[in-house]
């Protein structure tokens, strides 16, 4: 049980992945969980990094991913509790639930040797630590060594984090900090990112409320351009970013604990950033006061999202988190959230100068898409 009251039941399904289930606090359910009795296949092999010599980035070859449902009816979502005619992810009832990634980017097999309390494969060609990652050469490959978990928000078949009550956001915020903690904790992972994303625009193939979580075993592109501006500007800089955003006119929402704000570079139509106060790494750093706010100012801030145009917003939900053995005390968690949708039957494509070059194009001022924001965000939830 946390401080929340939030109990935690871990388990296993049939094929040994790990199964989590976090109760809320309210919640109507008992501690005993039904076990997975199905038989299925084993687990697919762990994926192969390559390295491409033109960015320097490593690229995941995850051909067991050919493998996922797509689009399965309403009576067979593996993301439900099991039923008799629903042989799903899940054997019992859950307020929120966990689960290893049945065709993952990243993992099964982890770094380390036979020694590491960790119930996985261990990877015979695993990265040894940034400074071999950081080696260009032609033809590198490394095993894809990590864990990718699937966090259900809800049982319900249909959803997101914005359509959950204040009691069950404040749950999937506590499974955000519990998997994080473990997570970081697992031999060759460098960075962990929590995600959401939301809606047929996206490209989302499974309707039921739920994110992700990669554990990488590198430091992410985007991360790495974020360490080289703390390098170039000093540890203060999400300070100094808080500073100016909150005198601008493209603040929406602001607590005790955290403020929302249309960044002054947006890259796309509807883009919010959402920053703690004070500095925290990631989610397992947050206190309990923090987590406890940010349950209300985030579905504040989804809700309102939705409202622009009176139906659900695609959108990408982003939290980045500071690397697990670098940047602690600068890279600060934050979340950054981006629609492509640029009116009520327009979207954004990520085309030539986007995708090609990284050379963005913005649609909208962010004053103007902070004020249209803003206007749409509920009083309270």
């Amino acid at each position: 049980m946390t401080a929340a009251g939030i109990a935690i039941h871990p388990t296993r399904l049939a094929d040994g992945r790990e199964l989590i289930y976090f109760d809320d606090a309210d919640t109507t359910l008992g501690s005993e969980r039904r076990l997975d009795t199905r038989t299925i296949d084993p687990r697919p092999e762990t994926a192969t990094m390559r390295l491409d010599v033109l960015t320097g980035e490593w690229v995941s070859i995850a051909a067991a991913r050919q493998n996922r449902v797509v689009n399965p009816s309403a009576a067979l979502d593996p993301l439900a509790p099991q039923s008799d005619d629903n042989p799903s992810e899940i054997p019992d009832l859950y307020d929120v639930a966990v689960f290893e990634n049945r065709s993952p980017s990243f993992g099964p097999a982890l770094a380390g040797d036979s020694t590491d309390p960790v119930d996985a494969p261990v990877a015979a060609d695993a990265p040894e630590g940034l400074a071999d990652l950081a080696t260009l050469d032609y033809g590198r490959t490394r095993t894809s060594v990590g864990r990718c978990e699937v966090v259900c928000f809800s049982p319900e078949a249909e959803g997101s984090f914005g359509t959950q009550t204040p009691s069950r956001a404040r749950t999937v915020i506590e499974a955000w900090a519990h998997r994080t903690a473990a997570l970081s904790a697992l031999p060759g992972v460098e960075q962990v990112f929590p995600f959401e994303n939301r809606g047929a625009a996206i490209g989302v193939t499974l309707p039921h409320p739920h994110g992700q979580i990669y554990s990488y075993p590198y430091i992410t592109p985007r991360t790495q351009r974020l360490l080289a501006s703390l390098e170039q500007l000093g540890p203060d800089m999400f300070d100094r970013i808080l500073d100016s955003e909150r005198e601008s006119s493209r603040v929406l929402l602001t607590g005790e604990h955290w403020t929302a704000f249309v960044p002054f570079a947006a890259r796309w139509p509807l883009e919010v950033h959402l920053l703690p106060h004070r500095h925290v790494p990631d989610f397992a750093a947050t206190s309990s006061a923090e987590r406890d706010e940010l349950a209300h100012v985030y579905l504040r801030l989804l809700r309102g999202l939705d409202a622009i145009y009176g139906d659900p917003t695609p959108y990408i939900a982003a939290w980045h988190q500071a690397p697990v053995n670098v940047a602690r005390d600068s890279a600060r968690l934050h979340l950054q959230l981006t629609s492509p949708r640029r009116g009520r039957d327009k979207l954004k494509y990520t085309a030539g100068s986007e995708a090609a070059m990284g050379a963005w194009i913005g649609d909208i001022r962010p004053e103007a898409a902070a004020e249209t924001i803003r206007a749409a965000i509920p009083a309270g939830v």
